[in-house]
Protein backbone atom coordinates (compact mmCIF):
# COMPACT_ATOMS: atom_id res chain seq x y z
CA UNK A 1 0.00 0.00 0.00
CA UNK A 2 1.26 3.56 -0.96
CA UNK A 3 0.08 6.69 0.84
CA UNK A 4 0.86 10.20 -0.76
CA UNK A 5 1.27 12.68 1.92
CA UNK A 6 0.01 15.93 1.39
CA UNK A 7 3.41 17.27 0.43
CA UNK A 8 3.80 14.82 -2.42
CA UNK A 9 6.25 12.13 -0.24
CA UNK A 10 5.46 8.78 -1.00
CA UNK A 11 5.11 6.29 2.27
CA UNK A 12 4.87 2.40 1.83
CA UNK A 13 2.94 0.13 3.87
CA UNK A 14 3.69 -3.03 3.87
CA UNK A 15 0.11 -4.22 5.04
CA UNK A 16 -3.46 -3.35 4.28
CA UNK A 17 -3.80 0.23 6.26
CA UNK A 18 -6.95 2.24 7.31
CA UNK A 19 -6.24 5.79 6.81
CA UNK A 20 -8.20 8.59 8.77
CA UNK A 21 -7.24 12.45 9.45
CA UNK A 22 -4.25 11.15 12.13
CA UNK A 23 -2.71 9.10 9.49
CA UNK A 24 -2.42 5.11 8.00
CA UNK A 25 -3.71 2.83 11.20
CA UNK A 26 -2.53 -0.81 9.89
CA UNK A 27 -5.20 -3.23 9.27
CA UNK A 28 -3.37 -6.40 10.87
CA UNK A 29 -0.89 -5.65 13.69
CA UNK A 30 2.83 -6.82 12.52
CA UNK A 31 3.20 -9.57 15.57
CA UNK A 32 -0.09 -10.81 14.15
CA UNK A 33 1.19 -11.03 10.74
CA UNK A 34 4.24 -13.08 11.89
CA UNK A 35 2.09 -15.52 14.67
CA UNK A 36 2.54 -19.02 13.71
CA UNK A 37 -0.23 -20.89 12.35
CA UNK A 38 -1.98 -23.74 14.89
CA UNK A 39 -3.43 -26.76 13.17
CA UNK A 40 -7.06 -26.81 13.80
CA UNK A 41 -7.46 -30.24 15.90
CA UNK A 42 -4.50 -27.78 18.15
CA UNK A 43 -6.75 -25.09 18.69
CA UNK A 44 -9.31 -27.23 19.58
CA UNK A 45 -6.71 -29.46 22.02
CA UNK A 46 -5.96 -25.94 23.72
CA UNK A 47 -9.46 -25.00 24.12
CA UNK A 48 -10.05 -28.28 25.55
CA UNK A 49 -6.76 -27.45 28.07
CA UNK A 50 -8.52 -23.82 29.21
CA UNK A 51 -11.71 -25.11 29.44
CA UNK A 52 -10.50 -27.43 31.96
CA UNK A 53 -7.96 -25.22 33.71
CA UNK A 54 -10.28 -22.61 34.06
CA UNK A 55 -13.52 -24.43 34.93
CA UNK A 56 -15.34 -22.97 32.36
CA UNK A 57 -17.52 -25.48 30.10
CA UNK A 58 -15.56 -26.51 26.64
CA UNK A 59 -19.22 -26.08 24.79
CA UNK A 60 -19.32 -22.26 26.55
CA UNK A 61 -15.88 -21.43 25.62
CA UNK A 62 -15.86 -23.36 21.88
CA UNK A 63 -19.29 -20.99 21.40
CA UNK A 64 -17.14 -17.89 22.43
CA UNK A 65 -14.44 -18.39 20.45
CA UNK A 66 -16.11 -19.61 17.79
CA UNK A 67 -18.18 -16.44 17.75
CA UNK A 68 -15.05 -13.92 18.15
CA UNK A 69 -13.33 -15.34 15.28
CA UNK A 70 -14.74 -18.42 14.04
CA UNK A 71 -11.52 -20.02 15.40
CA UNK A 72 -9.32 -17.84 13.13
CA UNK A 73 -5.86 -16.88 14.90
CA UNK A 74 -5.00 -14.03 12.81
CA UNK A 75 -8.81 -12.51 13.04
CA UNK A 76 -8.17 -8.29 14.55
CA UNK A 77 -11.27 -6.90 15.28
CA UNK A 78 -12.02 -2.99 14.42
CA UNK A 79 -11.56 -2.57 17.98
CA UNK A 80 -8.37 -4.19 17.64
CA UNK A 81 -9.13 -7.07 19.67
CA UNK A 82 -7.09 -10.00 18.30
CA UNK A 83 -6.93 -13.97 17.80
CA UNK A 84 -9.23 -16.98 18.60
CA UNK A 85 -10.50 -15.28 21.94
CA UNK A 86 -10.32 -11.60 20.50
CA UNK A 87 -8.27 -10.39 23.22
CA UNK A 88 -7.70 -6.55 23.36
CA UNK A 89 -4.04 -5.00 24.49
CA UNK A 90 -5.54 -4.04 27.74
CA UNK A 91 -7.52 -7.52 28.40
CA UNK A 92 -4.18 -9.43 27.74
CA UNK A 93 -2.07 -7.31 29.55
CA UNK A 94 -4.37 -7.53 32.48
CA UNK A 95 -4.23 -11.34 32.33
CA UNK A 96 -0.39 -11.46 31.65
CA UNK A 97 -1.16 -13.09 28.28
CA UNK A 98 0.78 -12.57 24.78
CA UNK A 99 -2.58 -11.84 23.24
CA UNK A 100 -0.56 -12.42 19.61
CA UNK A 101 0.57 -16.75 21.20
CA UNK A 102 -2.48 -18.75 20.60
CA UNK A 103 -2.23 -20.84 23.30
CA UNK A 104 -1.84 -17.73 25.66
CA UNK A 105 -5.27 -15.69 24.00
CA UNK A 106 -7.09 -18.88 24.64
CA UNK A 107 -6.23 -19.56 28.55
CA UNK A 108 -6.13 -15.54 28.17
CA UNK A 109 -9.99 -15.68 26.77
CA UNK A 110 -11.01 -18.57 29.23
CA UNK A 111 -9.88 -16.86 32.37
CA UNK A 112 -11.24 -13.52 31.40
CA UNK A 113 -14.77 -15.56 30.70
CA UNK A 114 -14.52 -17.51 34.35
CA UNK A 115 -13.62 -13.89 35.66
CA UNK A 116 -17.10 -12.63 34.58
CA UNK A 117 -19.19 -15.98 35.54
CA UNK A 118 -17.67 -15.17 38.95
CA UNK A 119 -18.44 -11.39 38.72
CA UNK A 120 -21.86 -12.13 37.62
CA UNK A 121 -22.37 -15.29 40.19
CA UNK A 122 -22.48 -17.58 37.10
CA UNK A 123 -25.08 -15.85 35.20
CA UNK A 124 -23.91 -16.68 32.05
CA UNK A 125 -25.81 -13.83 30.04
CA UNK A 126 -24.24 -11.69 31.89
CA UNK A 127 -21.09 -13.03 31.79
CA UNK A 128 -21.00 -13.04 28.11
CA UNK A 129 -22.46 -9.49 27.69
CA UNK A 130 -19.41 -8.40 29.80
CA UNK A 131 -17.16 -10.43 27.90
CA UNK A 132 -18.33 -8.75 24.70
CA UNK A 133 -19.22 -5.06 25.92
CA UNK A 134 -17.35 -5.65 29.11
CA UNK A 135 -18.37 -5.14 32.49
CA UNK A 136 -18.36 -1.64 33.14
CA UNK A 137 -21.20 -1.56 30.81
CA UNK A 138 -23.27 -4.71 31.89
CA UNK A 139 -22.71 -2.98 35.62
CA UNK A 140 -23.69 0.57 34.45
CA UNK A 141 -27.14 -1.13 32.89
CA UNK A 142 -27.63 -4.24 35.44
CA UNK A 143 -28.28 -6.12 32.59
CA UNK A 144 -27.11 -6.95 29.31
CA UNK A 145 -26.43 -3.63 27.56
CA UNK A 146 -29.01 -2.53 24.52
CA UNK A 147 -26.72 -2.25 22.05
CA UNK A 148 -27.47 -4.34 19.34
CA UNK A 149 -24.04 -6.31 18.74
CA UNK A 150 -24.40 -7.38 22.44
CA UNK A 151 -27.56 -8.53 22.59
CA UNK A 152 -26.98 -10.40 19.21
CA UNK A 153 -23.93 -12.04 20.52
CA UNK A 154 -25.53 -13.14 23.83
CA UNK A 155 -28.23 -14.41 22.06
CA UNK A 156 -26.48 -16.08 19.37
CA UNK A 157 -24.11 -18.34 21.88
CA UNK A 158 -27.03 -19.14 24.11
CA UNK A 159 -28.70 -20.38 20.87
CA UNK A 160 -25.78 -22.60 20.15
CA UNK A 161 -25.30 -24.45 23.68
CA UNK A 162 -26.46 -27.31 24.31
CA UNK A 163 -28.92 -27.80 27.05
CA UNK A 164 -26.74 -29.53 29.03
CA UNK A 165 -23.89 -26.50 29.05
CA UNK A 166 -26.94 -24.67 30.56
CA UNK A 167 -27.56 -27.08 33.31
CA UNK A 168 -24.07 -28.08 34.02
CA UNK A 169 -24.07 -27.16 37.45
CA UNK A 170 -24.97 -25.03 40.27
CA UNK A 171 -22.83 -21.90 39.28
CA UNK A 172 -24.36 -21.59 35.35
CA UNK A 173 -27.39 -19.63 35.64
CA UNK A 174 -29.29 -18.00 32.39
CA UNK A 175 -30.67 -15.05 33.88
CA UNK A 176 -33.28 -12.94 32.95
Amino acid sequence: MIEIGDNGQAVTHAQPAVFTDQGARLIVPAAAVRAVAVPAQEVSRLLGEAALRHSVSLDLLNQVAWRESRYRQTAVSHRDAVGVMQLTAGTARDLGVDRYDVAQNIQGGAAYLRLMLNRYKGDVRLALAAYNAGPGAVDRYRGVPPFQETTAYVSAILGRLSPPTLASGPSLTIGR
